[in-house]
């Protein structure tokens, strides 16, 4: 786990689930994934106010699951959540520290206005006392580390000065380490996906937040696309680089990080090492009545730049989503890449 913060990659909605964390270690060993984004409001309820009795029980267990499950192959792994109640985010804290997590991570980055609407998010940068109150009560629920990632400001908040005032505020409250997207966010007037793209990056003020801050563990998150640009990051000073749509786009042009970053020398990962990876966790998975295609359906990147990827891809959607369709449909798509060679 130490120093896996070096290289992550970034909790996406819709992404990151439990399959595409097992298909990224297969990828990296080392790199620290994270979770989707869980609302610190929804396991509250799940605990508090379902049902009761012994089948009540089982049903709490099957939703915290849902949430909160994962295979153990893909720690390290941080569980990312969504909140502005402390005493509700402790909660969370101590049901991560519980089910085997490595670290707890908090959004105060999300601009979505569903999420804003909950008073989380991008949105809690205009209170950083109130981040500090939330970071505490994580950090006293458990032994975890406590991780918060953010934007370098929102709306017309956003000079280095008020960048500095919140990350201060916060590691006060006891932040370990702070991964920061070097966007502002735009509260109103652009959706998340506008905001990913449209604020200009300045990773400028990331490697002086560095600078000036150089007690603090600093990760830069945010329009990182290829390995050479995450090498020169981290020889800018800073400690760690998070990737988020070039990872789940383009997941094997990641695979010689662990060689780069880690110093480990294994083989770097090709598309049907991958997907013959991911064969025990996909058997598991329909043994418990899962469906194929939700680990598949993050397998369409896997192959790309190469003559048949289209064919390939046409053939595994139609094996693994085929009514009945369980690990076969992945074994026989390895098959047809290692004929390839690929």
């Amino acid at each position: 786990m130490e120093h896996a913060y070096r290289f992550s990659v970034a909790p996406m909605l819709d992404c990151t689930d439990r399959h595409f964390r097992v298909l990224m270690r297969q990828v990296s060993r080392h790199a620290l994934l994270y979770t989707e984004m869980v609302v610190a409001r929804a396991l509250h309820h799940i605990l508090r106010e379902g049902p009761t009795g012994v089948a009540g029980a089982a049903e709490r267990e099957q939703r915290l699951e849902r949430l909160l499950g994962f295979d153990p192959e893909e720690r390290p792994l941080a569980l990312q959540l969504g909140g502005d109640d402390p005493a509700m985010l402790a909660e969370a804290a101590r049901l991560g520290a519980e089910r085997g997590y490595d670290e707890i991570n908090l959004n105060v980055g999300c601009p979505s206005e569903k999420v804003q609407q909950g008073r989380f998010g991008a949105c809690l940068m205009a209170d950083p006392e109130r981040v500090a109150r939330c970071v505490a009560a994580m950090a006293a629920a458990s032994d975890l580390p406590v991780t918060v990632k953010h934007r370098i400001g929102i709306d017309e908040r956003d000079s280095f000065e008020e960048l500095l005032t919140f990350v201060d505020a916060v590691a006060a409250g006891g932040a370990r380490r702070f991964a920061v997207h070097a966007r502002k966010a735009w509260l109103e007037g652009l959706d998340p996906k506008q905001n990913r793209t449209i604020p200009p990056l300045r990773w400028d003020l990331v490697q002086r937040l560095k600078q000036e801050r150089p007690a603090l563990t600093i990760e830069l998150n945010g329009g990182l696309l290829d390995p050479d640009q995450c090498r020169q990051q981290l020889a800018a000073g800073l400690d760690g680089v998070m990737v988020g749509r070039a990872a789940y786009e383009h997941p094997l042009r990641w695979n010689g990080i662990d060689a780069d970053l880690f110093g480990d020398g294994h083989p770097p990962a090709r598309a049907s090492t991958v997907v013959r990876g991911l064969l025990p966790h996909t058997d598991r998975w329909c043994a418990g009545g899962g469906r194929v295609w939700a680990i598949a359906r993050h397998l369409v990147h896997v192959v790309e730049g190469v003559s048949g990827a289209r064919h390939w891809r046409a053939s595994l959607t139609r094996a693994a989503g085929a009514r009945g369709a369980g690990v076969e449909a992945l074994e026989e798509a390895a098959r047809q890449l290692e004929e390839r060679g690929l």
